[in-house]
């Protein structure tokens, strides 16, 4: 894969050559950042960490938006989220993971944000849409380089 930063006109053409070695960093930055970022989520769902409720409150939440049974929703979900989130970032099984996480993250869309409208200051579905789509992305990208399917050579 070819970057176009020398075919491009910069305003500052000192910065290409920063840009070109910076660019195969740039996937798995987004890559890496975005199963760390989702791995608290799930610490939250299984360990209660961070002000989360653990598996018996998250089980409760469950419960009265109507998900049964809840325990083991919780305990899938907590996985995709927690050890789901590790594998993305240090890509493993990154595409079939990645939908995991979207699935999850659309489902929690409709399930609790959608009703509050768009901008998640109101408790809306613009931030969860936000990695959703992170996650599609990842989902059609796969591992790539840096990656420990790029290691074993394989990917879903």
């Amino acid at each position: 894969m070819s970057n176009s930063t020398s075919s491009t006109k910069l305003m500052i053409p000192a910065l290409g050559g920063l840009y070109e070695s910076l660019a195969p960093l740039a996937y798995p930055l987004i890559r890496f950042s975005a199963g760390l970022f989702l791995m608290p989520h799930g610490a939250q769902k299984l360990f209660g960490w961070f002000g989360g409720g653990g598996i018996s409150g998250t089980a409760g939440f469950f419960s009265s938006l109507g998900l049964e049974p809840a325990v083991p929703l919780v305990l899938l979900v907590g996985l995709v989220e927690f050890v789901g989130g590790l594998a993305i970032a240090i890509g493993l099984w990154t595409r079939l993971v990645a939908a995991l996480a979207a699935i999850d993250l659309l489902a929690t869309i409709y399930l609790v944000h959608f009703a509050n409208g768009f901008f998640w200051n109101a408790g809306g579905y613009e931030f969860p849409l936000l990695w959703a789509i992170v996650m599609i992305a990842i989902v059609i990208r796969g591992g790539q380089k840096m990656s420990l399917d790029s290691v074993i050579g394989k990917e879903f």
